[in-house]
């Protein structure tokens, strides 16, 4: 795992995984995580992938 890449720490010191670590790992854990790219728990208007995820191969 790479900071910046695939996790970042908030303003609280927890680390939060990024879309493109949701996207590597491939699957959804279903715990409404904040860049959840499969949108799992959020509004039926906020559908759409996160466009900003990137995967590095």
């Amino acid at each position: 795992m790479t900071e910046g890449i695939d996790f970042y720490f908030n303003e609280d010191g927890l680390m939060v995984f990024t879309a493109a670590y949701h996207l590597k790992r491939g699957y959804c854990c279903k715990n409404k995580c904040r860049h959840c790219p499969w949108n799992y728990g959020k509004s039926k208007q906020d559908t759409h992938p996160d466009k900003d995820a990137k995967i590095d191969e």
